[in-house]
């Protein structure tokens, strides 16, 4: 090797390795992001297959691109794929929690919710955060329900108790913990005025021992549809002097003709 072959060689080695020290290394950002994005692809790929199942719900049945998003945003909240698609429902283009599911991120959090009262006309809920003393109070009434024209949708016609609680969930969950939504601050039965899964069963009367023993009613006899009139026959209640004549039981009174 000549002499003039060692020194290019050595100018190559020295500028490679000058580019080399130039390269910016990968920040902490940039290696999340290319790791969100291989996430983002095997989310996609799971999305394909499950779109056309029963396990999506219908507002995003068929959406591979919204089953993904739905489920790195689950990911987010730490909930498990499967977990995200009963708990996530995208209305109108806003992706919202079900009212069950956001208290479940927020008691996982660690911060308390509890019912303090549930009627169809009123629902009471209070909360506080992690580590603090203070509870904090929602209330949700069906005057206040009116007053937002929401009681003339079908769903708080038929489910009042239970669109209340969803108000108070949504209410309660965004004073004491906004910061453990990331970015879903609402329930769907807010954004939509439907229920999903959570129905509050009616109160029943407790059974008494005259309930357990007593026999069981019989059946009502139901009534003929139609009847049928003979013309050869009398009405109800007149007289038949042929019948009385024909009957052979029929003995005439002395002095009768």
């Amino acid at each position: 090797m000549t002499g003039n072959e060692i020194a290019q060689r050595d100018e190559q080695q020295a500028v490679a390795t000058t580019q080399q020290a130039a390269a910016p290394a990968p920040t902490a950002g940039s290696t999340a992001l290319m790791q969100w994005a291989q996430e983002a692809d095997l989310a996609y790929q799971m999305a394909q297959k499950l779109a056309a199942t029963s396990f999506v719900p219908q507002s995003l049945r068929g959406k591979p691109g919204d089953i993904t998003a739905a489920i790195l945003a689950g990911a987010e909240l730490g909930l498990k794929p499967m977990a995200t698609l009963k708990s996530i429902d995208v209305i109108q283009g806003t992706p919202a929690l079900r009212a069950h599911a956001m208290r479940a991120v927020v008691q996982k959090q660690g911060h308390e919710i509890e019912l303090v009262e549930s009627t169809p006309e009123k629902c009471v809920m209070r909360g506080r955060r992690k580590g603090s003393d203070n509870w904090q109070t929602v209330e949700w009434t069906i005057e206040r329900a009116a007053q937002l024209g929401l009681v003339n949708k079908p769903e708080w016609k038929k489910q009042p108790q239970t669109m209340l609680v969803a108000r108070c969930t949504g209410e309660l969950s965004r004073l004491i913990a906004s910061d453990a939504l990331h970015g879903m601050p609402y329930v769907s039965e807010e954004l939509e005025g439907t229920t999903t899964g959570e129905l509050l069963p009616p109160k029943k009367a407790p059974l008494s021992v005259a309930t357990l023993t007593a026999p069981a009613a019989e059946p009502e006899t139901a009534e003929p549809a139609y009847s049928v009139t003979r013309d050869d026959q009398p009405e109800a209640g007149a007289w038949d002097q042929d019948a009385i004549d024909d009957s052979v039981n029929w003995q005439p009174e002395d002095g009768a003709a």
